[in-house]
């Protein structure tokens, strides 16, 4: 907006103070940048921080030169185009059309494109931005480059944000030149081919977290399910057959009491498609047949589900934690003791309840914990520095305890409860009872896949063998001795 643009990203005092901007080296690499907005303006500091010399090319230099570091060179655009070989076009695809007079001192020279569309644009347009640039400067080089990083990463370094650069062009060695730029400034690159290919990567911004989209619907429907679920167990049914209003607890009781069953469906569906595709593995006898799409997208999608499980079990932690603070708890409590009074009570300790719950609470804290572990090891930086034994143990073996532990947690919780006829209210079993079902199942189903006469067969299946096959080698031997052929 015009707001922005009159106003830098960086503070001028900012960049004046930092050494390493003052003036660059007198045998640096020269860079053009034609444009003066946000993203020019983070190009243009890192590109000097990276020991560039660099030109900024503006309709208006004595008005813009401000915004920039005072070791970059404001001038007219004629001039940073003569001066520069490389040079970086951030300017907005609608104004490509305006630099069509500077095609004479631009032939020759590699243009980077760092463009994004809108999503209509994208939709409106069969070509990218980058090659309608390249139609429109057919004497130039255009290299598709540094649409996918933010001005802020430019701003704060690479170690701030993601570091991989997609690069595509037509021309290989002005890949090349914009790859060793990109990796100059800390940066890695990553050849995406033609540049055929610039429309895929100028549709990369436009994808909202487009791995988390199913998870996340899966997340929000289990959680309607399981809330509307509880409200008539817990809010519905004491209104309609005994007249109690309990619509208090919409906002925090009801709301902890779905969380956890979302937590722990959530990760029994993260091993659930292992274990079908080890059956499926089991039953084809090979492992060189694909998997059908829903149970391959089921697989891909393993790690996301796990976070929202750990997201989901935490929220429980913490509502739990709140639980003793509620007005509500505190008037139950006065009500107890006054009950407790008038029936002339003076201890109500239960041995099985205080076991149980200190069963219970234990064992939450310990699925938590392991779960923690999980979510902790999916980051980037952990994970990087895991090898893959120590990966797949986190992932595989303590993912498959946080199962176990969550199970024996919600047992605990549910205790004798599910034998109660007073707890099936509307003749709706008790929740955690259906979570059960699908957890259940799993650990069933991997006690089975833990049996030698499958677990030895899957392995060997995982190892390349197959049913009912045998796999043919010829070895070539004199002719006067004849041919040899070997089966396994």
């Amino acid at each position: 907006t015009p707001g922005e643009m009159d106003k830098p990203l960086i503070s001028r005092r900012l960049v004046d103070s930092d050494a390493s901007l003052a003036e660059a080296a007198s045998g640096a690499p020269k860079v053009g940048i034609l444009g003066t907005g946000d993203f020019a303006r983070s190009l243009a500091t890192r590109l000097v921080r990276s020991g560039f010399s660099v030109v900024v090319g503006s309709r208006n230099p004595k008005r813009t030169a401000g915004l920039f570091p005072s070791a970059a060179q404001v001038v007219f655009q004629v001039e940073a185009v003569d001066s520069s070989e490389v040079i970086f076009v951030a300017v907005f695809r609608e104004h490509y059309s305006s630099l069509c007079g500077l095609s004479p001192q631009l032939a020759g020279k590699i243009l980077v494109d760092v463009s994004n569309p809108t999503e209509q644009e994208h939709l409106q347009h069969r070509e990218s931005n980058a090659e309608y640039l390249a139609a429109l400067f057919p004497t130039c080089t255009v290299v598709k480059a540094f649409n996918v990083i933010s001005a802020w990463t430019l701003q704060a370094g690479p170690r701030d944000g993601n570091r991989q650069v997609p690069i595509c062009s037509d021309q290989p060695e002005a890949k090349r030149v914009v790859s060793e730029l990109a990796h100059a400034m800390g940066f890695m690159p990553v050849d995406m081919g033609s540049l055929a290919a610039a429309r895929e990567v100028e549709a990369r911004p436009l994808h909202l977290l487009p791995s988390w989209k199913v998870p996340a619907i899966l997340a929000l429907g289990l959680f309607i399910f399981f809330y509307a679920y509880n409200f008539i167990r817990d809010v519905l049914q004491p209104y309609v057959q005994e007249g109690k209003s309990k619509f208090y607890k919409l906002p925090l009781s009801v709301v902890n009491t779905s969380l956890p069953c979302v937590a722990y469906v959530l990760l029994s569906l993260v091993y659930l498609p292992g274990i079908l595709a080890a059956a499926l593995q089991l039953w084809r006898g090979t492992k060189y047949r694909r998997f059908p799409d829903w149970l391959d997208h089921w697989l891909q999608h393993r790690k996301q589900i796990g976070l929202l499980s750990f997201f989901c079990a935490a929220l429980h932690a913490l509502y739990s934690v709140c639980l003793p603070v509620r007005i509500s708890y505190r008037y139950d409590l006065v009500n107890l003791a006054i009950k407790q009074v008038l029936t002339n009570k003076s201890h109500l300790w239960v041995e099985e309840n205080v076991w149980r719950m200190e069963i219970y609470l234990s064992l939450g804290v310990l699925a938590l914990g392991t779960l923690s572990l999980l979510a902790v090891t999916s980051l980037p930086s952990i994970a990087n520095s895991l090898n893959w034994r120590e990966f797949s143990f986190v992932q595989s073996t303590l993912g498959f305890v946080a199962l176990v532990l969550s199970t024996l947690h919600t047992l605990t919780y549910g205790w004798t409860r599910a034998f109660e006829e007073s707890r099936y209210k509307f003749y709706l079993p008790p929740t955690f009872t259906l979570t059960l079902l699908v957890p259940c199942v799993v650990i069933l189903a991997k006690a089975l896949l833990l049996l030698p006469c499958l677990s030895r067969r899957l392995s060997k299946i995982r190892r390349g063998w197959e049913k009912d096959s045998a796999v043919k080698f010829t070895l070539p031997v004199d002719h006067a001795l004849g041919q040899k052929t070997s089966h396994l």
